[in-house]
Order: C-alpha cells, then structure tokens, then sequence
C-alpha cells in the first residue's frame, strides 16, 4: 500500500476536497474487487485509494499527515509521538536508546505510546504488553438510485466469509463514508478493534437524476398537451402525482413540485420536472393542413434576436 495518501489518489498535495473525492470515485470505478475479480494489482490500488480518501476527506487528519504527526493509515507516528512527550516532561533531558531496559524512569512514555500507562512507571522496562487498537478497513457499497434517496439496510459479504449489516441513512451522497464503529480489524494485546469505513457510490437511475436534496426529471409531453394544457401522471421517487400542465407550455420549462424530493434530516427537498415536447410518431396529412394554415395567420419567430 502506498506511503502517500495523494500519490495513490493521483493527485496534487494542494488538491481540493472536491478533486480528492473525484479522484477517488474514478479509481473505485474502475479497480473495485467486484469489477476485477482476481486482480490482485486492482485490489491494491482499490485499497489503497480508499484508505487514502478516509484520511484526506477530514481537514484535521489531512493537516496532521502534512505536518508529519501521523502516518497514511492514521497512526501517530512512535517516534514523533516520544520525542515531544520526553521533551514536555519534567525531565526532559535528550536521549535515545535502542531497547525498552535502558529507558528506565521513561518507560511510562512507551506505554503511554500503545494505550497502556504502567502502573510501575519506575524500572519497568522490559516485559510491559503491548496494546495497539485494530486497523481500519475499507469497503465499498453500490447501491441503487432510490435507495440511497429513502434509505434502507444492506448486508457486505467479506472476503474471509464474515458479513457486515449496513444501515443506508436517507439521503446518503454519492461517494459519503458511513463509519461502523468497531466492525475493522482486531486489536493487538486487548487494544480496542478498528472501524469498517463503508464509501457508497451511487448507481445511476434511468429516469431521476439528483443535485442535493432536489430531484430532477425530464418530462415528454405531445404537442396537443403543450398547446391545450392538462393533467399528466408524473413519477416520483415515492410514487406517481398528478402534475399540471399550463397551457402553451415551451420544451425547457421547469415545474416544481414542492416536497417531493429527497428528505435529509430536518429538511426536503423539491422534485424539478423539465417538459421536453415531443412530435407525434407520424406526421399525417390532417396534422400538415392545419399547421400550414394556422402558420398563415399565426407565424412567429421564436428565434427573434438571438441571430442578430
């Protein structure tokens, strides 16, 4: 796994929040496990792209790794976490040694290191446990389109035959990190296990596309609809309304429909319906005569203006 959380997203150290989270999606796109079955170099890169986006997507972690105080997993760094601590105690007197012995009245500093203060701070060197908290895992889940929008729960079948239970909040974001406390990797010497760290990415509706709360749907109306008006069935993403349709409606024009979007804790957003007219599959003899005629009487230049 790579050492440099922007090396394996491909991009710059001054990247923004947005271009780190693209990065990111691009490269799950492409070298998930599932898509790449047996490909253990798309793995890796997979692997290493997730766990570089957890630790990059928080502003804290990322200025922390950027000041070299912690590692690309996250992890304090031992021997910066040591040299600060001996230097802001009582005693801060330079020294190094290569075994626990030597350490003598300092051996507080090594456990305090790996989660374990000594109750025997003096001449307790040699012998001490050593307690690590479990790594981090990383996952990625597909869901579909309405899902993500009403929520839901999911089930992750783990490589090594275990399974994780998913609560899909409503409204996720496309490429949002839920964060199962405990569900990582065990811990070392009864330190405490590690998170599972679940990205969603979102799959693509047929018809509903989604900008924040706000749902969107290109709507085909006939030419009679568009001239006459009318009440059409309309889908939703909690099932069809009826929608109006004022009379003399242009192709491009956008209704809302107020509260039928995706609910998001203490707010809902609207659905945007953008009517697009759509000609008869044939057009007859009568339908010819008449728009002839009426274009004789009526004719008008929609595009007045936008040549000259």
């Amino acid at each position: 796994m790579s050492d440099d959380p922007y090396a394996a997203l491909g991009v710059s150290k001054t990247a923004t929040l947005d271009e780190i989270r693209k990065a990111y999606k691009k490269i799950a796109k492409e070298s998930h496990p599932d898509l790449n079955p047996g490909d253990a170099k798309a793995a890796d890169r997979f692997k290493a792209a997730a766990a570089a986006h957890d630790l990059l997507k928080d502003p804290e972690q990322r200025a922390r790794f950027d000041r070299g105080e912690i590692d690309e997993q996250g992890h304090e760094r031992p021997e910066r976490r040591f040299y600060r601590e001996y230097a802001e105690g009582p005693e801060a007197t330079y020294h190094t040694s290569h075994g626990y012995e030597d350490f003598g009245d300092y051996s507080d500093i090594f456990s305090d290191l790996f989660g374990q203060r000594s109750q025997q701070a003096r001449g307790a060197g040699r012998g001490q446990g050593i307690r690590m908290r479990g790594p981090d895992r990383h996952y990625t889940l597909e869901v579909d389109f309405l899902e993500a929008a009403k929520g839901g729960k999911r089930r992750i079948t783990l490589p090594g035959g275990g399974a994780l239970d998913v609560q899909i909040p409503e409204g996720i974001a496309d490429g949002q990190t839920l964060r199962l406390k405990g569900k990582g990797g065990e811990g070392i010497g009864g330190g405490e296990p590690g998170d599972a760290l679940v990205t969603v990415m979102i799959a693509p509706h047929s018809h509903f596309t989604r900008d924040g709360e706000d749902i969107a749907l290109e709507l085909p109306i006939s030419i009679d609809e568009a001239v006459l008006g009318g009440k059409v069935e309309v889908p939703t993403i909690d099932g069809p309304v009826a929608l109006t349709i004022p009379k003399g409606a242009s192709s491009g024009r956008v209704l809302r429909l107020r509260g039928r979007g995706v609910r998001k804790r203490d707010r809902t957003g609207d659905q945007l319906v953008t009517l697009r007219i759509v000609m008869p599959p044939k057009v007859d003899d009568e339908l010819t005569t008449f728009f002839e005629g009426w274009r004789k009487k009526h004719g008008y230049d929609p595009r007045k203006g936008v040549l000259s």
